[in-house]
C-alpha cells in the first residue's frame, strides 16, 4: 500500500495515532528502524540530572511534545530499548484493558527514571489516553496551540514543565506552540531539547525563544531518526534539502532521515526561582 505524503512532504502516519492501543504504531515504527528516541534517550538523561542539579527541583517535571502513545517516556521509566518495547507490544494479547493493565503492572517493576514526573501533549486523544491510563503518563494535554491558546486549565498543566522535550514534532508545529508552552508560567521559563528534522528550520524558533529571554544552541552531531516509508518520501525529502543547500552525501541519500539536536535555555535572569516550581 502506498504511503500518503504529509503537506511537508514527509509520510503521514495519521492513521496509526489514532487506534485505542499502541500495537500498530510500534509494528510500523519498527518496520522502519524508527530510533531517534532511542538515540535521545541519554540527551534527556543528562538534561534531566542537569535540571535537577543547578535548579535544585527535587523531582523535575517532563513535557514530551508529540508524544503519541508516551514513547519518551516509556523508555525513560521502563529504561529500555525501541526494539524491546516494539516486541513488549507486538507479543501483547487480550484487549486495550489487558494492556494497560500489562504495562502498569511492567511500570512497577522496572528501575528506569523513577523521581521524574512526564507530561505528554499530543493531537491524537486516543494515543494520549492510553499513555496516561497505562500510567506511562501522569497527565496529559489534548490540544492544538498552533490554532489557539491553551485554557486555563492546559496552561495549568503546561506551567509546571520544567523541561520540554521533542524527537519529532517540530515542524508541523512552530514558533506558535513552543512560545504558548514556554510562557504557560507568568514568572519562570522551562528548559528546552528538540530533535528536528534537517528539512525543517529551526531559525524562526529560535528567535521566538530568544525574544523570551533563551539562549539556543545547535549541539554537534547528527541523529538517524528512522528508514523512509518510501521512494517518494525520499525524493521528496533530498529535493527540499536540496533547495536548502544542505549536503545529503551519505546521509538521506543512504535512505535515512536525520535530525539535528538544539538546547534552548532561559538565561540566569529567566531561571526558575525554587519557591516558584510547583
Amino acid at each position: 500500500m502506498a504511503v500518503p505524503l504529509h503537506t511537508t512532504g514527509k509520510a503521514s502516519f495519521d492513521d496509526i495515532y489514532d487506534r485505542p492501543d499502541p500495537r500498530d504504531y510500534y509494528a510500523r515504527m519498527s518496520d522502519l528502524d524508527y530510533r531517534i528516541p532511542e538515540l535521545a534517550k541519554p540527551v534527556f538523561q543528562q538534561q534531566i540530572r542537569e535540571l535537577r542539579a543547578s535548579a535544585r527541583v527535587a523531582t523535575p517535571t517532563v513535557l514530551d511534545l508529540g508524544c503519541s502513545y508516551g514513547v519518551n517516556a516509556a523508555l525513560l521509566r521502563f529504561d529500555t530499548t525501541m526494539r524491546e518495547l516494539a516486541e513488549h507490544y507486538r507479543t501483547a494479547a487480550g484487549d486495550r484493558a489487558t494492556l494497560i493493565a500489562r504495562d502498569r503492572a511492567t511500570l512497577g517493576t522496572r528501575t528506569g527514571l523513577t523521581d521524574v514526573r512526564f507530561l505528554g501533549m499530543d493531537a491524537s486523544a486516543p494515543a494520549l489516553a492510553y499513555a496516561q491510563e497505562s500510567g506511562l503518563l501522569h497527565d496529559t494535554v489534548h490540544a492544538d496551540l498552533e490554532s489557539g491558546e491553551p485554557t486555563d486549565e492546559q496552561r495549568e498543566v503546561l506551567a509546571t514543565a520544567d523541561l520540554i522535550i521533542s524527537t519529532g514534532c517540530v515542524g508541523y508545529v512552530t514558533e506558535k506552540t513552543l512560545a504558548r508552552v514556554a510562557t504557560a508560567h507568568p514568572r519562570r521559563r522551562p528548559w528546552m531539547a528538540h530533535f528536528v528534522l534537517r528539512m525543517f528550520d529551526f531559525a524562526p524558533i529560535a528567535a521566538e525563544l530568544a525574544a523570551l529571554g533563551y539562549r539556543t544552541e545547535q549541539a554537534p552531531g547528527l541523529f538517524q531518526q528512522r528508514r523512509f516509508a518510501s521512494a517518494t518520501e525520499q525524493t521528496q525529502v533530498l529535493n527540499t534539502l536540496s533547495a536548502k543547500g544542505i549536503d545529503t552525501t551519505d546521509r538521506e541519500t543512504d535512505g535515512w532521515l536525520y535530525a539535528g539536536l538544539y538546547l534552548s535555555r532561559p538565561l540566569p535572569k529567566h531561571h526558575a526561582d525554587t519557591e516558584d516550581q510547583h
